[in-house]
């Protein structure tokens, strides 16, 4: 009788344990946060952007941060619970059912990631390869990289190969790497914020004249050329201020930046001490928080140095262009990224050169992120036979499942060149990589907050039990908190009243990928149900375990 038992659970479950390791310290994970919810990437990118709405983007970044507050107690709770490889997808499917869990975690870790790397790529290219290619003299080279479709799958492939061998070499060795470019990135950061504080609008004006032409522009009324093409543009953006109404209609568009503090879920059944509930809170937190002051600080010194009005037409100038708003080229023929505009204020190319490359590690310690995160969904998929087993196997020296990685990377290809050359409009889909995402956080949300009622034994054995307000656990209420900003982030995006995303059901590019996603991870679902029960595995009895570690 046995042996026999012995044999079914065999058949059911792939082995007693993951293969994985917890490799990682909680540091490590708030380290992960920080880049996950990286301001000169993300932030940056997603605030040059923002040009045409009419909130202050300083009230904007400081009221979504409070709402992504209560992201961040769901999170640090469902891990204290369920701390697993997989995160979303092991949460979802135990508590809302497989097929729920299943596709809203596959579409939103594993399918929507492929059009994040040429997001990732863009940044590579605007953040490091043109601005090092513009200081050391290179200015056809950077150009070719700022301007052009090959630039932007060149460097879109370059980001494949940079995370493939990052995360290759497992998670030990990766947490040393992002450690070392945290500390290079904000060393970094510390030097443009310098420039930036002793400078002036006029010294800052003087240096644009005198470096603009390594960038191709033409020098003589540079400022006046751009003012012009700015306002022209629509650029309307302010600092501070704008009605309550006009606030909560850019949070839309800058969360983004800053919806991810919560990335690195999928990877805690690989962080020690990831049953801690206050360790996880202050370390996703604290990643919001400081990054958060980052911000403020980066628009207060834009607006004394730069001038806000000459920061938000150069935007404005740029991405009209670049969207196709406008057949006339910007004055400034590149992306304005403040770090270079900062180190304009020096005449030496070896300190220009040097700063610029340690504020490219906040590219570097970032880039893992594309794909991370998104293997560990894929495993744990693999790991409950909804996969292939083969997806499932992990390096024996590097704890790294190789096969999930090659189904992130080699459809990410195929996704960068569609991308890259605007094929179906693909470039007009980019916030659905926010959108998709969202959703599967709506899932995940859902779950926290039924979690104390349909999991009683198991939300009562855990270390959140105790924080209640009124009797309610804190987890549902922030929930439901977190869950009714998730819904007025949906329905903007979807319904879109005002015309200001351009993802909704206007863009019918747009509802075609995503509906394409979804139907994929369905099939796949549907299909793997069909073939294991064919082999005679029951998968619902795997759903009714909490996977081993």
């Amino acid at each position: 009788m046995a042996r026999i038992k012995a044999e079914a659970e065999t058949t059911l479950f792939l082995r007693k344990a993951t293969g994985l390791v917890r490799a990682w310290s909680v540091f490590d994970a708030f380290i992960y946060a920080t880049f996950s919810i990286n301001l000169i990437t993300l932030g940056l990118y997603s605030f040059s952007q923002m040009y045409y709405f009419e909130g202050g983007l300083l009230p904007v970044l400081l009221v979504s941060s409070f709402f992504i507050i209560f992201e961040i107690i769901v999170y640090a709770g469902l891990i204290a619970v369920m701390p697993r490889a997989g995160g979303d997808y092991v949460w979802q499917s135990r508590i809302l059912g497989s097929g729920l869990g299943f596709v809203l975690a596959v579409t939103g870790w594993w399918f929507i990631l492929w059009l994040w790397v040429p997001l990732y790529g863009d940044m590579l290219r605007q953040v490091v390869f043109t601005p090092l290619l513009g200081i050391l003299g290179a200015t056809d080279a950077a150009l070719w990289f700022s301007q052009t479709a090959e630039g932007l799958f060149l460097a879109s492939v370059a980001t494949c190969l940079f995370v493939s061998f990052y995360i290759a070499l497992g998670m030990k060795v990766y947490s040393q790497i992002q450690k070392i470019c945290f500390f290079i990135a904000i060393a970094g950061l510390v030097v443009v914020f310098a420039f930036m504080l002793l400078g002036s609008p006029e010294a800052f004006l003087a240096g644009l004249e005198r470096h603009a032409a390594l960038f191709g522009a033409e020098p003589a009324d540079l400022d006046a050329r751009v003012m012009a093409a700015g306002e022209e543009a629509g650029a309307v953006v302010p600092l501070f201020g704008g009605s309550f109404t006009a606030i909560f209609l850019a949070i839309p568009y800058i969360v983004f930046f800053n919806l991810w503090p919560n990335w690195g879920a999928t990877l805690y059944g690989e962080v020690r001490g990831a049953t801690d509930f206050k360790r996880n809170f202050w370390g996703m937190a604290w990643a919001l928080i400081i990054t958060t002051l980052l911000g403020v600080v980066f628009f207060l010194l834009i607006s004394k140095t730069f001038t806000w009005d000459f920061y938000t037409k150069a935007n404005a100038a740029w991405w009209n262009y670049r969207w196709g708003y406008t057949d006339q080229p910007p004055p400034l023929p590149i992306w304005p990224y403040p770090a270079l505009l900062a180190v304009f204020m020096t005449d030496s190319r070896v300190v220009q050169f040097l700063v610029l490359l340690a504020m490219s590690m906040w590219w570097f310690g970032w880039s893992g992120t594309v794909f991370l995160s998104s293997t560990r969904v894929i495993f744990a998929a693999a790991f409950d036979r909804l996969l292939p087993e083969k997806v499932a196997e992990v390096d024996p020296h590097t704890r790294t499942p190789f096969y999930a990685l090659l189904l992130m990377v080699i459809p990410s290809l195929i996704i960068s060149a569609l991308f890259a050359w605007n094929v179906f409009n693909f470039q007009s889909l980019t916030l659905c990589s926010t959108l998709v995402i969202a959703v599967t956080y709506l899932g995940s949300t859902v779950a926290a907050i039924l979690l104390p009622y349909t999991k009683p034994d198991l939300y009562r054995a855990s270390p959140i039990a105790r924080y209640q307000v009124a009797g309610i656990p804190l987890i549902t209420i922030a929930g439901v908190i977190f869950g009714g900003f998730l819904v007025f982030l949906l329905y903007e995006w979807l319904v879109d009243p005002n015309n200001l995303y351009g993802i909704g059901w206007k863009n019918t590019s747009s509802l075609i990928f995503m509906g394409a996603l979804y139907l994929l991870a369905l099939g796949i679902y549907v299909g793997f149900r069909v073939y294991r029960t064919r082999q005679g595995i029951d998968i619902s009895k795997i759903y009714a375990e909490i996977p081993v570690e």
